[in-house]
């Protein structure tokens, strides 16, 4: 029988069955409009969560780990249990070395914030394990619909615990696609080739760096496209949504029956463009935060220093990726993982200025604060201190481990440590760069 999981949840694939030694991984999903393109990927991963070099990516033109333990299935895809998915990639147990802990599965929408795309677009996304030997369906995770903003999202992960074989139902997406992707599990894009066309039955040969499909270089501030308006538009007003004006202005997520589940913070900003004799430079604005766990940890997650943090363990907070430019679509996420509010005490949420004109009022950023069945909060970046190119946004509390509060500061700081010095968060801090 089929064990049906919810974000979040994991089960023990071999402490039952140790003579579960193949499994395949399949993964599917509907489309509802046809020139949406998706790519699956798998990442092999070691105990850092990262990969130890490129070809530990597996997808259709790296189909095969160096001993085959993880190998994509082309022709020889068979229908489980009366349903053929649209990817199915063959997992050998025994064989994957030791140096790896987990392998994560992915999939990712071609160009989809080029040409304005998300996962909220396809239908029954799910992942499963069959177990290869009998072809019986062992788990089966099915994403839904909340990925309204998102190109790529980690649907599950297995991993190794105690000897055994775990699957996790993870559901985590990520705004930038498979370079963002990418980047938070160590291969860099700017390293790989971008020339790779959309999927297709034809394999292409292995070369490295491996080519990847959909790895559009960001552009780097200072060469914003041309089409960027002249001055900044007011971002429109979302009447489903609470907006907090004042400093020190307060409010609760809403809670229902359950856990508070995902958190997403976003943060959209402009990119005005300015011109000289030298070229232009545009405003590179990063979002981050400082949190204080139960346990007493203490820390910051950005993509200063490359601190992306974990959605799944410590701190329970993640970082999608880094827009260099404003002019991703999607903007840039942090997400809190809300089953485990009993073990986070406090989050600050800060932006500052990494490189370009300390010029907030051209800024024009708005964070949106999204939470599963309540209203989204905003607070707007509307008081200014052009002197300071840090500002914390807001500050979320544990409730009695009942729910978050939020309040919002839009206060300015010279930087890092300044802000920690007014909070208490009492960090040691050094020069970082991205």
């Amino acid at each position: 029988m089929t064990l049906d999981l919810v974000k979040g949840q994991k089960c023990n694939l071999t402490k039952d069955s140790p003579q579960l030694t193949r499994i395949i991984v399949g993964m599917g999903w509907h489309n509802t409009r046809s020139e949406v393109e998706v790519d699956f990927s798998a990442f092999l991963l070691t105990p850092a969560q990262t990969v130890s070099k490129d070809e530990d990516l597996i997808f259709y033109a790296n189909p095969s780990a160096s001993n085959s333990s993880v190998a994509v299935l082309q022709s020889d895809k068979k229908a489980y249990t009366g349903l053929t998915d649209n990817t199915q990639i063959a997992v050998e147990l025994r064989q994957i070395p030791t140096e790896y802990e987990r392998i994560a599965f992915a999939l990712t929408i071609y160009e989809g914030e080029q040409r304005q795309q998300n996962f909220s677009l396809l239908d029954d996304t799910y992942i499963r394990i069959i177990n290869a030997t009998d072809g019986t369906e062992l788990v089966r995770y099915r994403l839904g619909k909340a990925f309204s903003v998102e190109t790529a999202i980690v649907a599950g992960e297995i991993y190794r615990y105690n000897n055994e074989w775990k699957f996790s139902a993870v559901g985590s997406g990520y705004a930038g696609g498979l370079a963002a992707l990418c980047e938070s599990y160590g291969i860099k894009v700017n390293n790989i080739l971008s020339s790779v066309v959309p999927a297709s039955p034809k394999i292409q040969s292995q070369q490295s760096p491996i080519p990847l499909p959909e790895l559009r270089s960001r552009p780097k501030a200072g060469n914003v496209p041309p089409s960027s308006p002249a001055s900044p538009p007011a971002p429109p007003l979302n009447l489903n949504s609470i907006l907090l004006k004042k400093r020190g202005e307060m409010i609760s997520l809403q809670k229902g029956n359950e856990s508070l589940g995902e958190i997403q913070i976003n943060l959209k900003w402009y990119q005005k463009k300015s011109s000289g004799w030298f070229g232009s430079k545009g405003v590179d604005l990063d979002l981050g935060c400082l949190f204080e766990l139960k346990n007493g940890l203490k820390g910051s997650i950005q993509a200063l220093g490359e601190s992306f943090g974990s959605l799944n363990r410590a701190p329970y907070i993640s970082l999608d990726g880094d827009d260099r430019t404003g002019s991703v679509t999607t903007g840039e996420n942090l997400r809190i993982n809300g089953h485990y509010l009993s073990e986070i005490s406090r989050i600050v949420i800060f932006a500052f200025i990494y490189e370009g004109i300390t010029n907030w009022s051209e800024a024009n950023a708005i964070v949106t604060i999204k939470q599963q069945g309540g209203p989204e909060i905003e607070v707007r970046l509307d008081e200014h201190n052009n002197n300071k190119g840090m500002c914390a946004i807001a500050m979320i509390r544990n409730q009695n481990d009942v729910t978050f509060s939020v309040e919002r500061l839009v206060e300015y700081f010279g930087g890092h440590q300044e802000l920690d010095q007014y909070y208490n968060w009492n960090l040691r801090w050094q020069a970082g760069s991205k």
